[in-house]
């Protein structure tokens, strides 16, 4: 066994056992760290596959923003996880059909999978004739512009979309309204006192 097949299947059963461990791990933040074991051995992964840019971005946003950021969350939230365990018991049955629905599913797609003639046809440039972020950067914004900007015009759309749903306007809270500060007159809006030395207001 080379030291490239058995860095493979380290980082491969690494990242399935971080995955199983982050669903079946009943304490949260540890959940989390098991979560970041994956994304670190997802990385190894890209790496051997000559990916290191991709690699670099899953370790840079996925292990250094998104998981920290859940860890954070998950460590300063006060969340009473017993108490979400026994809502979520009560809708366990519709998940588990849900579930079977999908695994059948999935075996029926992998029933009927074939490759095309031109699966083993590289899209991108020869790994010899230009840089891997180069070649990355020439498919998507040069073949596949259209479906990149489609994918950032749906990302933009969802996040509009969370902030009008999550937005709440709490009548008890004392807004600024800027339009009103702006046409105040300065003559009712102050007003001068003419104090005489030695009495008070």
């Amino acid at each position: 066994m080379t030291v490239a097949v058995f860095t493979f299947y380290f980082f491969a059963i690494t990242t399935v056992t971080g995955g199983l461990m982050t669903v079946l791990s009943r304490n949260p933040v540890h959940s989390v760290l098991w979560l970041i074991l994956a994304f670190l051995s997802s990385a190894g992964l890209f790496v051997l596959l000559g990916a290191e840019f991709v690699a670099m971005l899953l370790i840079i946003v996925y292990v250094g923003a998104v998981a920290v950021l859940f860890l954070f969350v998950v460590m300063m939230l006060d969340v009473d996880f017993a108490e979400l365990k026994a809502e979520m018991s009560k809708y366990m049955p519709l998940a588990l059909l849900i579930g079977a629905v999908i695994l059948m599913q999935l075996g029926m797609a992998l029933g009927v999978w074939s490759f095309a003639e031109t699966s083993g046809e590289n899209l991108a440039a020869p790994i010899g004739e230009t840089q891997n972020t180069a070649a990355l950067g020439l498919l998507i914004y040069d073949k596949y512009i259209i479906l990149f900007q489609l994918a950032g015009l749906i990302l933009l759309v969802a996040m509009i979309g969370a902030i009008v749903l999550t937005l709440r306007h709490r009548v008890d809270i004392k807004r600024q309204n800027v339009m009103q500060q702006m046409h105040r007159d300065p003559a009712k809006a102050m007003e001068l006192k003419d104090m005489k030395p030695g009495q008070g207001l």
